[in-house]
C-alpha cells in the first residue's frame, strides 16, 4: 500500500493547499511542505522495508522490491499495477527532495493563486511518482499525460512575459510525441494478442512478446521519440529553452530536476528491455544524438544572455551524456547515467533556483545587465560559483562520477563518439565562466537595496551542496541501490535478444 500512498499523498496535498488558499493565503506552501515531508517518510519507510520484501507477484524478478497488483479494466487486461526497484526509489526520492526545493524556491515568488499553484506543483509531482512506479503501459501513459497537463497550468499561468507561447509550445511537443507512444504501445499489445490469445497491458507479459523486425523497430521509434522529446536530445529539444525561460523558478525546477529524467526512464526501462533487437541496432544512431546534444547544446550555452536560457541548454549537453550511455546499454554506462540523472538534478534545481533568485531581486534574466555581484550578494554568488563548478563537472561532485563513468562505459562500445563527446567536458567551463564573470564579475554597478540570500534560502542550498558533494565522494550508496535493477535490464534484455 506504500505504493499508491507515494501518489495519493501529493495529490490529495494538492487539493488540501488548493482549498485552503480560500481562507488564508500562506497556508497552501504550508501544506505543500507537510505534504512533502510526509511523502518523504513514505519514501524512506520504502526503502527500509526493501530488504524483507514477500509479497511480489509470481514471476517478478527479485530486483524489485515492491508491487502492488489490483485490478481496473480486466476485459482489455488492464490492471492498476504499481512496482519498485532500486532505480524507482531513488527517482522518486529525488522529486520528493527537489519539491521541497521548488516550494522554497516559490515561498516569495509567487504571490497570486497560491492555492492552484501548489496544487499543480503537487499534481506534477503525484503523475511523475506514477511515471516511476507504472508497470502497466496503459497505467503509465495515463501518469505521464497526468504530469504535463499541471505543467503547462504552472508555465502558462505564473511564468514571464511570453509564458503562452512556451506553455503552448511545450505541450504540443509533448503531447504529439505522447500520441506516438500511445500508438506503439496499442500495436504491441495488440501483437501479444496476436501471439498469445490474451490482452494485458501489463510490462512483465509484454517482455515475451515475439515482434518481426520490422514491426520492432517502428514500434521502438515510436518509444524512442517519445522519451527523446521529454528528455530532452536533439533535435527533439527545441521547447526545452523557452519552456525553462519563461517557467516560474518552482516550475523550471521540477521540470529540470525531474520531469527530463522520465524520459531517460522511459530508454531505461521500457525501450531496451521491450525491443533489445532493434534497439541495438538502432545504438550507434542514438549515440550519435546524444554526442551530438552534448556539443551542440555546450555551444548554444555560451551563445546565450538569457541566464535560465542559458541554463537550458546546458541540461540538454548533460541529457545527451544520459543518452550515449543508455545506449551503450553496459553495467558502467548505465550507473554513470543514473548517477548523472541524480546529479543533474541537484545542480541544475540550483541553477535554475540561483536565476530565479536573481530575477526576483534585479526583476532581469539579462546577464548584460548584471555585474559585479559578488561584492553585493556574497553568499548568493558563492553558491552560483559552486553549482557552476558541479555543472562542469568538477572532481569530487556527482555530475563528474556521472559522466566519467558514462565515458568509461562508452569507450568501449564506440570509441569515436566517446572522444568526441569527451569535448563537451572541455566546453562546459566555457559556459560556466561565462556565468560567473558576466554576471558576478564584469562591469562595477551601483545596486541599491539588493538582499542576498536569507536563513531559508540558505538551508535549502546547503542541503544541495551536501547532497551535491555526497554524490562525488561517496557515490556507492546510490551505485549499490541501483545495482540489481540495472543488472536486471541488462539480463532481461540479453534473454529477449539471445531468445
Amino acid at each position: 500500500m506504500i505504493l499508491i500512498a507515494l501518489i495519493l499523498v501529493l495529490f490529495l496535498g494538492g487539493l488540501a493547499a488548493w482549498f485552503s488558499g480560500r481562507w488564508n493565503s500562506s497556508a497552501p506552501r504550508w501544506i505543500a511542505v507537510i505534504t512533502l515531508i510526509l511523502e518523504t517518510l513514505l519514501v524512506i519507510g520504502q526503502y527500509s522495508a526493501s530488504d524483507h520484501i514477500d509479497y511480489l507477484s509470481p514471476g517478478m524478478p527479485q530486483a524489485w522490491v515492491a508491487d502492488f497488483h489490483g485490478s481496473w479494466i480486466p476485459r482489455f487486461g488492464i490492471g492498476f499495477h504499481l512496482a519498485a526497484d532500486g532505480l524507482s526509489v531513488l527517482l522518486i526520492a529525488l522529486t520528493a527532495f527537489l519539491g521541497f526545493m521548488a516550494v522554497s524556491s516559490s515561498w516569495t515568488e509567487i504571490k497570486e493563486q497560491q492555492g492552484f499553484f501548489f496544487f499543480n506543483l503537487l499534481s506534477c509531482l503525484a503523475g511523475t511518482v506514477g511515471v516511476f512506479l507504472a508497470v502497466d503501459l496503459f497505467l503509465f501513459f495515463f501518469f505521464w499525460e497526468l504530469m504535463i497537463i499541471p505543467m503547462y497550468f504552472l508555465i502558462s499561468i505564473w511564468g514571464h512575459e511570453n509564458r503562452i507561447y512556451a506553455a503552448i509550445k511545450f505541450f504540443i511537443f509533448t503531447q504529439v510525441s505522447s500520441l506516438l507512444m500511445l500508438v506503439a504501445i496499442v500495436v504491441l499489445v495488440l501483437m501479444h494478442y496476436k501471439n498469445s490469445g490474451t490482452y494485458t497491458f501489463d510490462y512483465f507479459d509484454l517482455l515475451n512478446t515475439r515482434l518481426e523486425p520490422d514491426v520492432a523497430f517502428w514500434l521502438m521509434s515510436g518509444f524512442f521519440i517519445a522519451f527523446t522529446v521529454k528528455l530532452p536530445a536533439v533535435p527533439f529539444h527545441t521547447w526545452l529553452p523557452d519552456a525553462h525561460t519563461q517557467a516560474p523558478t518552482g516550475g523550471s525546477v521540477i521540470l529540470a530536476g525531474v520531469m527530463l529524467k522520465t524520459g531517460a526512464y522511459g530508454l531505461l526501462r521500457f525501450v531496451l528491455p521491450l525491443f533489445p533487437e532493434a534497439a541495438h541496432q538502432f545504438a550507434p544512431v542514438a549515440m550519435m544524438l546524444g554526442t551530438i546534444s552534448v556539443l551542440y547544446a555546450a555551444m548554444m550555452a555560451f551563445a546565450q544572455s538569457d541566464l535560465k536560457r542559458l541554463i537550458a541548454y546546458t541540461s540538454v549537453s548533460h541529457m545527451g551524456f544520459i543518452l550515449l550511455g543508455i545506449f551503450s546499454w553496459n553495467f558502467l554506462a548505465l550507473q554513470g547515467a543514473v548517477i548523472t540523472m541524480l546529479a543533474h538534478g541537484i545542480s541544475a534545481a540550483a541553477l535554475f533556483m540561483i536565476a530565479g533568485a536573481l530575477q526576483e531581486r534585479l526583476h532581469t534574466r539579462e546577464m548584460d545587465r548584471m555585474g559585479s555581484l559578488w561584492t553585493a550578494i556574497p553568499r548568493l554568488s558563492a553558491l552560483a560559483l559552486f553549482f557552476a563548478m558541479a555543472s562542469l563537472g568538477l572532481p569530487g561532485l556527482g555530475n563528474f562520477v556521472g559522466e566519467f563513468l558514462v565515458l568509461v562505459g562508452a569507450f568501449g562500445v564506440n570509441r569515436w563518439l566517446t572522444v568526441i563527446t569527451a569535448l563537451g567536458l572541455i566546453l562546459a567551463p566555457v559556459y560556466a565562466l561565462i556565468i560567473i564573470q558576466k554576471a558576478f564579475h564584469g562591469p562595477v554597478r551601483q545596486y541599491s537595496g539588493l538582499s542576498d540570500f536569507n536563513r531559508r534560502e540558505l538551508v535549502s542550498f546547503g542541503l544541495l551542496v551536501l547532497i551535491a558533494v555526497w554524490l562525488g565522494i561517496r557515490p556507492n550508496t546510490v551505485l549499490d541501490v541501483s545495482a540489481p535493477a540495472i543488472k536486471q535490464e541488462l539480463q532481461t534484455s540479453m534473454a529477449m535478444e539471445n531468445r
